[in-house]
């Protein structure tokens, strides 16, 4: 098994990228969202990878932190979705933007991916809607201040009810979702409080 790779960058193109390493090239699969956010050729990388082994040989997928890994794998375990369709879906929304889907149940974001419909896209959210949270998207200094536990339950409370108020807005699920992700929520915050602060991330 191979953890993940660290070297030179020598190849990008929409077919995935090769990393140069111990005089090897390593080619890996990425998804599109993934090459927009490469350094440039020659420059060092870290990808951390899933082997795939089949009888018509050996594939490498590659990303560039573990909890983007740890998203496709997640996807890996939804019945029907093989490792292209995982690409796919995080080549159309990003790991963030797919967990923010999932969360505000919005299948037809989701269905956006090639090869994905309606009915695939409903059994990602049924299969991962207790995986993720909106914890998990916080910025890094957010989910260290407080007790997470505490932050997950005021997230479950007023945050919800700000998506839910949003959506009836007219905002997608997504958006509304994505909004109240961005709030440094407070414990003691009504619904209200977090929606006029949510409001501001998308005006």
């Amino acid at each position: 098994m191979i953890s993940y790779i660290k070297g030179i960058l020598s190849e990008a193109s929409q077919d995935g990228i090769v990393v140069e390493a111990g005089g090897l090239g390593y080619e890996i699969k990425v998804p599109l969202s993934v090459l927009e956010r490469l350094p440039a050729l020659g420059s060092e990388v870290k990808i951390h990878t899933h082997m795939q082994v089949r009888e018509d040989g050996v594939s490498l997928y590659g990303f560039p932190g573990k909890r983007d890994l740890a998203m496709f794998r997640q996807l890996l375990g939804v019945g029907g979705i093989g490792p292209k369709g995982a690409l796919g879906v995080l080549s159309a929304l990003g790991p963030d933007d797919l967990r923010l889907a999932v969360i505000s149940g919005d299948a037809k974001a989701i269905a956006k991916a090639p090869g994905i419909g309606i009915k695939t896209a409903q059994r990602i959210i049924l299969d991962l809607k207790d995986k993720v949270s909106l914890d998990d998207i916080l910025p890094a200094g957010q989910q260290e201040s407080g007790d997470r536990a505490a932050a997950s339950q005021t997230l479950g409370q007023a945050g919800k009810e700000a998506i839910d108020a949003l959506t009836a807005l007219g905002y997608s699920p997504m958006e509304a979702s994505r909004a109240v992700g961005r709030v440094e929520i407070g414990e003691e915050m009504t619904a209200e409080e977090v929606l006029k602060l949510s409001l501001k991330f998308l005006i």
